[in-house]
C-alpha cells in the first residue's frame, strides 16, 4: 500500500515547489498564531497558487473561532482541515471540508475513548507532543502506543528520512506528516532533506 506523504508547514515558494518535484500528496499551511510557522491569508493565498488540483491543501488551526476559520475557507482554496486544539466532532464538521483531528499521544497513555470522540474525521493524526501543545515540535511518541482504529492514521512526530521507514513499517499508517524533521528552522524546509524523506517513504513499499 502506498503511503501519502504530507509536509506542514510550508512558508516559502522554493519549499512548495521542491515538495511537488518530490511526488507529495499534501501540503500543510498553519493558522495558528502562536506558532513560527503561521502564514497570514496574503501570504497563504500566494504560495497557493503553487499546489496543482492533485496535491491536497490542508489548513491547520488549534482552537480558533469558527469565524475565523470561515473565512479562512472563503478566501483561500483549502481542501482539507486540520484540528490540533480541543475542538469536538460537532465543531469541527461546520465548515464544508474533509477534515483530520490530531491525537497528542505524548506523556500520559491515551484513553479509547480519545479516539472514537471524532468519528466523522477522515483521519486521526497521531502525534508526539503532550495534550494542549502545539505540534511541530519533533517529538516522536512510543509507535508500539498505536491503537487499532477503524480510521486512517496519519502518524507525525520526530518522523525524518532516517527513520520513517521503521516507523512505517511498525506503525502502517495510511500517511506520514514531516514538519520539523526536513527543517533548517521553523517554517525554512531543507530541499534536499524534502527529497530524502520522500524517496525514503516511497522505498518503504517498493
Amino acid at each position: 500500500m502506498k503511503v501519502k506523504i504530507k509536509i506542514c508547514g510550508m512558508t516559502r515558494t522554493a519549499d512548495i515547489k521542491a515538495a511537488i518535484d518530490a511526488g507529495v500528496d499534501a501540503i500543510g499551511f498553519v493558522f495558528v498564531p502562536e506558532s513560527p510557522r503561521c502564514i497570514d491569508t496574503k501570504k497563504a493565498l500566494k504560495l497557493a497558487k503553487l499546489i496543482p488540483v492533485e496535491v491536497e491543501l490542508v489548513g491547520l488551526f488549534m482552537d480558533s473561532p469558527a469565524a475565523t476559520i470561515h473565512q479562512h475557507c472563503q478566501q483561500i482554496p483549502l481542501t482539507a482541515l486540520q484540528f490540533h486544539g480541543a475542538e469536538d466532532n460537532e465543531f469541527c464538521c461546520q465548515f464544508g471540508r474533509p477534515w483530520v483531528k490530531t491525537i497528542a499521544m505524548g506523556g500520559a497513555r491515551v484513553g479509547g475513548f480519545e479516539f472514537a470522540s471524532w468519528p466523522d474525521a477522515y483521519a486521526l493524526l497521531l502525534d508526539g507532543h503532550r495534550a494542549g501543545e502545539q505540534g511541530g515540535q519533533g517529538l516522536a511518541y512510543d509507535w508500539s502506543m498505536t491503537p487499532e482504529i477503524s480510521q486512517k492514521i496519519i502518524l507525525a512526530g520526530g518522523l525524518n528520512s532516517d527513520n520513517v521507514s521503521a516507523a512505517i513499517q511498525q506503525v502502517k499508517p495510511w500517511a506520514v506528516d514531516v514538519s520539523s524533521g526536513i527543517e533548517i528552522s521553523p517554517g525554512c524546509k531543507d530541499i534536499r532533506l524534502i527529497e530524502r524523506f520522500c524517496n525514503a517513504v516511497k522505498a518503504s513499499h517498493d
